[in-house]
């Protein structure tokens, strides 16, 4: 005889046993996809070795990126930049073949991002891309300057390129792609905040290698020398402590990537934003790092960017005082590098350090001679690494931001830099009052593009690995922020089809950034509070 069960309190014949929902089916559906992939990778690599197994992981692992950033382009954007300061430094054919990690994971996304937007449009949403001329032109004519003129260059001059010229085309065209996914997906103040917090930690993370680094502490040592410290002029693990390369493989990154950051968390501690305690943490460990970092061009963006910051922002100003006993503690805990950087000076008869002495032979010996008239108007070759005539080393750098642009792209590359810059500068202006994380952005765009500036008269830095991504990142936040806001502030010397039709200001602008709108991918929906009897 069957008994029937009644639940407490509610109506009869309700069957109490709990009924499985959309989310345990789906936890389910992964959970039995990911033992299927397991077993079918160790079949794979019990019949044909390791190799297949992790080739099949590894596809696996980009079919669920794609499908992921199809589904939610702005996770293409979030996965790039939450990874990039920990794989770029990877080099090539380390773990992937041909590219390094950072850019098979930016193809990938960018792939799935695109074949969303293309099926949404397919299934007929409204998908219209932006065009925000006051940056983006001057952008598509130093996309052109830096790709396709250096390689018409070539055959102006009766050569082929070869494929480490064609190489070597695809940095900056890489920036640009970034610029646009950032463009198109970072569109509302939470997604902005929540970019700014995926570059800040990541950098955090970046010091606190880069400081383990200098302290000569063997585990972080050992895992460097195996993954990060590798192709051409790797080296030896004695060395490898002497400055905070870091993830990055080369310390000028890693203090770029630093810096970028450290400028980043005082915009938002100026506004308020992110924690306090988070930005004490934040402050302390990327201030470490600038020291570990070791670099001279690092601690000259550092005094560049401090400057300005102190010049923009009162507040901090008032608050140096407080904070100094930090700096002290971060200058003693980065000091082994700081200080091994500053014996060199004075060595060998000069006043410049040995590294220095020697980027200045380089340039005077080896890359000068290449220059003449024609050249130095319409460039020397793509690609800027030469090989070494010695035994010691593989391959030489040029280490010259000016020279840099002269020698790929000749006169019309430099110009096209400079003609960006000034549209950059320009065209961020009304932004840099702006009070939430949009505004944050725009001041640190405005901070590092002038850092920039001076440091592209001593390095290059804009292909740098993590250095243009931030940048650019920067860019596109900024950019599209200033179009949908309607602070475009300079619409003279374009023609008129660039121009379109004005757009209407957006009255409560402040009062929507207040009180955003819903969106399905930033909030989940609430059950609606209860009144009180």
């Amino acid at each position: 005889m069957s008994q029937e069960l009644i639940r407490a309190g509610g109506p009869a014949g309700l069957d109490p046993r709990p009924t499985g929902t959309g989310r345990d089916r789906g936890t389910t559906g992964i959970i039995a996809l990911a033992v299927m992939a397991t077993v079918a990778a160790a079949l794979l690599a019990a019949a044909f070795g390791p190799a297949a197994a992790y080739g099949f992981v590894g596809g696996a692992f980009a079919v669920v990126l794609l499908v992921t950033s199809a589904l939610y382009p702005v996770f293409a954007t979030y996965a790039y930049l939450i990874t990039l300061p920990i794989i770029a430094g990877i080099d090539r054919d380390t773990l992937l073949p041909l590219v390094r990690p950072n850019e098979g994971l930016l193809a990938v996304v960018v792939a799935g991002a695109v074949l969303g937007a293309y099926l949404r449009a397919v299934r007929g949403d409204e998908i219209r891309p932006r065009f925000y001329p006051l940056i983006d032109v001057p952008l598509a004519v130093f996309l052109l300057a830096s790709t396709l003129w250096p390689l018409a260059s070539l055959t102006l001059r009766g050569m082929i390129p070869t494929s480490d010229e064609w190489a070597a085309i695809l940095p900056m065209a890489k920036l640009v792609g970034i610029y646009f996914l950032v463009r198109y997906t970072i569109t509302t103040e939470q997604r902005i905040l929540r970019t700014i917090r995926f570059i800040v930690w990541p950098g955090a993370v970046v010091a606190l290698i880069a400081v383990l680094q200098t302290l000569k502490f063997g585990p972080v040592l050992a895992l460097l020398d195996t993954f990060w410290n590798t192709g051409a002029n790797a080296a030896d693990i004695q060395d490898l402590s002497e400055r905070g390369s870091a993830t990055l493989g080369s310390p000028i990154a890693a203090g770029d990537v630093i810096i970028i950051s450290l400028v980043l968390v005082m915009c938002c501690g100026a506004r308020g934003l992110l924690g306090r305690r988070e930005r004490l943490l934040l402050a302390v460990l990327l201030g470490t790092g600038v020291f570990a970092a070791g670099q001279f061009s690092t601690w000259i963006a550092t005094a560049v960017a401090f400057t300005l910051l102190a010049w923009r922002f009162p507040d901090l100003r008032r608050q140096a005082r407080r904070f100094a006993p930090l700096a002290l503690v971060a200058l003693a805990i980065g000091a082994p590098a700081f200080i091994g950087r500053l014996s060199g000076i004075g060595e060998n008869g000069s006043f410049l350090p040995e590294p220095e002495q020697g980027r200045l032979d380089n340039l005077r010996y080896l890359y000068l001679p290449h220059f003449n008239w024609l050249t130095t108007l319409i460039g020397v070759s793509p690609n800027e690494v030469l090989q070494a005539p010695e035994r010691w080393r593989e391959v030489i750098y040029l280490e010259s931001g000016v020279l840099y642009f002269l020698w790929v792209g000749g006169i019309p590359l430099l110009a096209a830099f400079i003609w960006l810059s000034v549209r950059t500068l320009r065209s961020v202006k009304p932004a840099l009052a702006h009070p939430g994380p949009f505004g944050a952005a725009a001041s640190a765009l405005d901070i590092v593009w002038r850092f920039l500036l001076v440091l592209t008269l001593i390095d290059p830095h804009l292909q740098l690995r993590g250095t243009g991504d931030l940048i650019f990142t920067l860019m596109g936040i900024v950019a599209t922020g200033l179009d949908q806001r309607g602070l475009a502030n300079e619409r003279r010397g374009l023609p008129s089809f660039m121009i379109g039709k004005p757009r209407r200001a957006r009255e409560p602008v402040e009062r929507a950034e207040a009180h955003p709108p819903p969106e399905e991918s930033d909030q989940i929906p609430r059950r609606p509070a209860t009144q009180p009897a």
